[in-house]
């Protein structure tokens, strides 16, 4: 049914519940309250003084209005209740003059002054209320009023829209959850404070419930149903290759090596993401996957986002495994070194390569693919991913993340993966100290700085923009690059890097950092991720109140890769509460529960946009309980019903349909 059937709507209040996202009878009828006013009437003789209160009696006199200035007017008049006249006072609310009558019973909800008494009302109910209510109240644009919101979705109400079943009897019954009809009335019309409860448990386990089973259904999908090969790993052969390995690995590390071997040697194809904090080791991890997946026949390939990254990692493997053959392949490897790649990748005699976009161009073939390895993999697409995949039959694919998420935004986010997480730090790691500096405090922060460089040491510079900007308070690259020229005594080498910059340059900028070359390094958050200066001991972040917390520990991170003492200094004026949870903890983990409740579940961290997780009633942090719950459910219902294609349940037969017709 279409919102014109809806008694009230037009071509213009349609436009306008576009603008709030509301395109059907359904949407209307789901558009729920984002939160409620609760009235209880008290006694008048019992409010303390400067209270505030719900008070209900009779109006004796006729309202008086007063200008006090342009646009802003005090309506006064007198009421009687429990035996007590009292003054009330309302700021800009003139419209209500011509309702407020002598003998009418009203409520007033204010402050009651017992020294005046005068009750300043912040809002009047044009009817007496005797008991407890519950208001909703809506978001609402210019156009429409929280009454107008009211009133049509009480017209569309009195339509009898059927409603899908979305959460099976079985699971209904189990939890005793109110019907989905009920609930939606109970929510737009509260009975009590404890019916609403149950309305809005229902619905939040509605909305859950469903995402997790599509989530869900994904990981089902993309691990039993599509090929795989079972890969029977000899714990003699990994337990040779950890011995070989120059320092001892944590247990963390073990645990997730241990996850992967587990995934090859299962029927079904490994899809596992290692996500753990920057400096964990998730590295050497799919380092040694690979080796074992080449060590039963098959080739690896281990993709990243960009060159620098790339050549990190083929450098380090080298160093670390020198026995086993790898190739490099990026855009600029040189063509007749690619095409030479491409034969032997194509014949076998290749049976690793480390690379980056240039792994996804057509004309790379491989002779036996078995596992792809993509690190930072939220920096590519969907399909660039499928890309490398589909070059091989049943390919297992690890993926690395080094931005510690919480659970509960994996769960959704990562749902379709199984996950291990690496917390615990390799031995020998110290702890970034990190403390927050104001603006004016600049010299104190050049002299910690310029005690790093004296002693053959390297640092990061952090700007939020790239060059001046009028509307903007913000430091560009340019006004830090005087800045500490000036307020440094020694000449170090200083140089550029931001994301403007071609390819090219990037390149020979990080080259000359890494090198040592270059002792000073300013930068936009182009380095957040994957740079590797075990020589680089202090980070600076000017503006820090700009990022999130997340985005700061990737930063910081930057530093503290080897055994010497690193600093991370934060500049702001601003958010200081928040930033220091930067100095409390390391742990990214941590960190990154308190940005998830700072911020909620949006763009957080940059990893998706939020409007793949836009729920109308549920809320990631606050229902994690529920989310939790709804994933332990809608797995035994897809294990229960996935024989069958859900026939007994025509909703999830229709979201399977959907899949595989989008396949």
């Amino acid at each position: 049914m279409e919102l014109k059937s809806v008694r009230g709507i037009g071509p213009k209040t349609i436009t306008l519940l576009n603008k709030l996202n509301i395109y059907s009878i359904e949407d209307l009828i789901r558009y729920y309250p984002y939160r409620y006013n609760v009235y209880s009437p008290r006694n008048i003789q019992e409010l303390g003084d400067l209270e505030i209160g719900v008070i209900t009696g009779m109006v004796e006199s006729l309202p008086k209005v007063a200008y006090i200035r342009r646009n802003f007017t005090k309506l006064s008049f007198k009421m009687v209740s429990s035996n007590t006249s009292f003054n009330v006072v309302i700021y800009n609310r003139l419209f209500l003059k011509n309702n407020i009558l002598v003998g009418k019973n009203i409520s007033v909800i204010g402050k009651y002054d017992r020294l005046k008494n005068t009750l300043t009302a912040n809002d009047i109910k044009l009817y007496p209320i005797y008991k407890t209510e519950v208001e909703p109240v809506y978001h609402v644009i210019s156009g429409l009023r929280i009454s107008n919101i009211r009133k049509l979705i009480d017209n569309a109400l009195s339509l009898n829209v059927t409603f899908p079943i979305i959460i099976p009897d079985y699971i209904s019954t189990k939890y005793e959850l109110l019907d989905t009809k009920r609930a939606i009335n109970e929510i737009h019309h509260p009975t009590n404070t404890n019916l609403l409860k149950q309305a809005k448990l229902r619905l939040k386990y509605e909305e859950l419930f469903e995402f997790m089973f599509k989530v869900n259904l994904m990981k089902f999908k993309n691990q039993v149903f599509d090929n795989y090969l079972v890969k029977e790993v000899k714990k003699d052969d990994y337990e040779q290759l950890i011995t070989k390995l120059p320092f001892e690995l944590t247990n963390d590390q073990k645990k997730a090596l241990e996850d992967i071997i587990n995934d090859f040697k299962a029927p079904k194809r490994l899809n596992r993401l290692i996500l753990g904090d920057v400096g964990s080791g998730k590295t050497i991890v799919s380092f040694i996957a690979a080796i074992m997946n080449i060590n039963l026949g098959y080739q690896s390939a281990i993709l990243a986002p960009t060159e620098v990254l790339a050549k990190q990692h083929y450098i380090n493997f080298k160093k670390t495994f020198p026995d086993v053959e790898v190739s490099l392949l990026t855009g600029s490897t040189l063509k007749k070194e690619k095409n030479s790649i491409k034969e032997q990748l194509k014949s076998g005699k290749i049976s690793l390569i480390i690379g980056t976009h240039a792994l996804l161009e057509e004309d790379i073939e491989f002779s036996n693919l078995g596992l792809v390895i993509t690190d930072e993999q939220h920096r590519f697409g969907v399909n660039q991913r499928k890309a490398l995949v589909n070059k091989g039959n049943a390919v297992d694919v690890i993926y690395m993340s080094a931005t510690p998420i919480p659970r509960t935004y994996a769960l959704t986010i990562y749902g379709d993966m199984d996950i291990s997480i690496i917390r615990e730090k390799p031995a020998g790691r110290k702890e970034i100290a990190t403390k927050l500096y104001k603006e004016d405090q600049i010299k104190e922060v050049a002299n910690i700085l310029e005690s790093e460089l004296v002693h053959g040491h390297q640092a990061y510079v952090i700007a939020p923009l790239i060059s001046e900007d009028e509307e903007s308070e913000l430091n560009d690259i340019a006004h830090i690059e005087s800045i500490l020229k000036s307020n440094l005594k020694g000449n170090y080498e200083i140089a550029i890097l931001h994301g403007k910059m071609k390819s090219e340059e990037k390149e020979r900028v990080m080259n000359n950092f890494k090198e040592g070359k270059v002792q000073l390094l300013i930068s936009t958050t182009v380095i957040e991720v994957g740079v590797d200066v075990a020589n680089a001991t202090m980070m600076i972040i000017f503006n820090a109140e700009r990022f999130g917390l997340a985005t700061l520990h990737q930063l910081r991170g930057r530093v503290g890769r080897n055994s010497y003492e690193s600093k991370c200094l934060l500049i702001s004026n601003k958010d200081t509460e928040r930033l220091k949870v930067l100095e409390e903890s390391n742990d990214g983990f941590y960190i990154s529960e308190k940005d998830f409740e700072l911020r909620g579940s949006g763009d957080l961290f940059g990893i998706r946009q939020s409007g793949d997780m836009v729920f109308k009633i549920a809320d990631l942090h606050s229902d994690y309980r529920i989310l939790l719950q709804c994933q332990k459910d809608s797995e035994e219902f897809i294990v229960a019903n996935i024989e069958n294609n859900f026939r007994d349940y025509p909703y999830y037969e229709s979201i399977l349909q959907g899949l595989m017709e989008n396949e």
